[in-house]
């Protein structure tokens, strides 16, 4: 996403760190490398760099929740028939619909609407970047909250992605 919305050389050094943050990350797993996982990693991006454009798109041509709240819809009508399907009346238990709405804001709602507002004031390739930021701040959490310690390539592929993500966060000018 950031190198397809990049008309700087610098953007491209911010995307190209990033990756190879990544590919550093994965020279340490000592694994064979799995081509459908490959794939199927291949798939999820073009499927984040699709929900970038999408949502970016969304953000300019809606006002406040409008455009969110009709996803949520259609994504409620997508997911509702198959929890139904396989639990029936059990999902109207009372304490079931309260934790499901809970569920449904902390990891729908609220996020969506956060990256939505954030789309509609930054380019989609900083938005891309910055959203690299995810794995770093779960290998943080993983060293506090688990006391999981890292390998020092793991620490230089953090270092790589948070400089990448600052890098073109910085570089970008407000459209005013």
């Amino acid at each position: 996403m950031a190198l397809a919305g990049s008309r700087r050389w610098l953007d491209a050094f911010w995307a190209v760190l990033a990756a190879g943050g990544v590919v550093l990350l994965m020279e340490g797993s000592g694994g064979e490398l799995d081509v459908v996982g490959l794939l199927f990693a291949l798939a999820a991006g073009v499927c984040w760099g699709l929900y970038i454009l999408v949502g970016a798109a969304l953000g300019r041509h809606t006002t406040q929740g409008n455009g969110l709240a009709l996803g949520m819809a259609i994504a409620a009508l997508v997911a509702v028939p198959f929890g139904v399907a396989e639990s029936g009346a059990a999902l109207m238990q009372s304490w079931v619909l309260v934790a499901g709405l809970g569920v449904a804001l902390l990891s729908s709602v609220i996020p969506y609407s956060l990256d939505l507002e954030a789309l509609r004031r930054i380019p989609p390739r900083v938005f891309g970047i910055l959203m690299s930021l995810e794995p770093a701040m779960a290998a943080l959490i993983g060293l506090v909250v688990l006391q999981e310690s890292l390998l020092w390539s793991q620490w230089i592929t953090v270092l790589c992605v948070v400089a990448a993500s600052a890098g073109a966060a910085r570089g970008t000018r407000p459209d005013m």
